[in-house]
């Protein structure tokens, strides 16, 4: 009796398993909307990568910041629900403790969005395609620290690739 319950059990399960499809499950990688990747480079030397020291970054409306130190790349998030996002990038901004000393640059990234189904395990995500005429805006200060801001990539599909260089 139990080894009848035993196969019987195990075919119910070898036939589920023969149900499921490849949509049923969602692979990391390829289900997330992508974040803007920026490298950072040397304004007086340009094809020369430069880390970030004590960078913010985040929302002027938040207080809620992302803080980068040592390293030269870095991801943020746009908007989903807009073809507009301005972010601050804080030099000197990515302690919240202090903020004597912060220097903010105001960048605002102008594109539209199309959402792509990926599958049924995974759902839609947005993609972002910067705006062809007017991408990227740096809002002028009398302290801008940041002097160029570059597009390397308008279609932001992936985060495989550097879509915005910044020299400062």
């Amino acid at each position: 009796m139990k080894k009848i319950v035993f196969i019987t059990l195990s075919l119910l399960l070898a036939v589920s398993f023969w149900n499921c499809e490849k949509d049923d499950i969602c692979a990391d990688g390829n289900a997330n909307t992508p974040f803007v990747v920026i490298e950072f480079y040397d304004a007086l030397n340009t094809t020369t990568l430069k880390n970030v020291t004590n960078l913010g970054v985040g929302e002027p409306t938040f207080d809620t910041r992302f803080s980068f130190t040592g390293i030269s790349k870095i991801e943020v998030p746009l908007r989903t629900n807009s073809t507009t996002t301005t972010l601050n990038f804080i030099e000197n901004g990515g302690d919240t403790t202090d903020t004597s000393d912060d220097n903010p640059d105001a960048i605002t990234f102008n594109y539209a969005t199309s959402n792509v189904y990926i599958s049924r395990a995974c759902g839609y995500k947005t993609i972002f395609q910067l705006d062809p005429t007017n991408p990227i805006v740096l809002s002028p200060d009398a302290a801008n620290w940041i002097q160029n801001i570059v597009v390397s990539q308008p279609n932001i599909e992936n985060e495989n690739e550097v879509h915005v260089k910044i020299y400062f």
